[in-house]
């Protein structure tokens, strides 16, 4: 098992959860991140510090957020690593609450 970062997380970049992890799995892209699923231990401590609940077990993905599983393994090798918390980008709070994001997904570098 590892766990995802999905959909509710682009636009917003909340970074409280890679402080927490005891193993440097955050990958960060411009305005979404993603979870090294090789480096993953599924500790689950970045869970309840997500202010959008946008981390969730593989095991527990949506239908409609399924995807995210392959995207975090893909995007993880292409991004770099992120360990200390950072502001959130400055229209999260707008994006918080949106649904259907992904074409919002900027894939180059942060």
């Amino acid at each position: 098992m590892t766990f995802v970062v999905t959909e509710a997380c682009i636009r917003c970049k909340y970074t409280d959860c890679v402080s927490v992890c005891p193993v440097d799995c955050f990958r960060e892209g411009p305005n979404f991140l993603v979870i090294d699923p090789d480096e993953c231990i599924d500790c689950a401590v970045c869970v309840p510090e997500c202010p959008v609940s946008a981390i969730v077990a593989d095991t527990e993905l949506q239908a409609d957020q399924a995807e995210y599983l392959a995207l975090n393994a893909e995007l993880a090798p292409l991004w770099p690593t992120i360990t200390d918390a950072r502001e959130p980008l400055p229209d999260a709070a707008q994006w918080a609450a949106v649904r259907g994001k992904r074409s919002e997904l900027q894939r180059g570098a942060p």
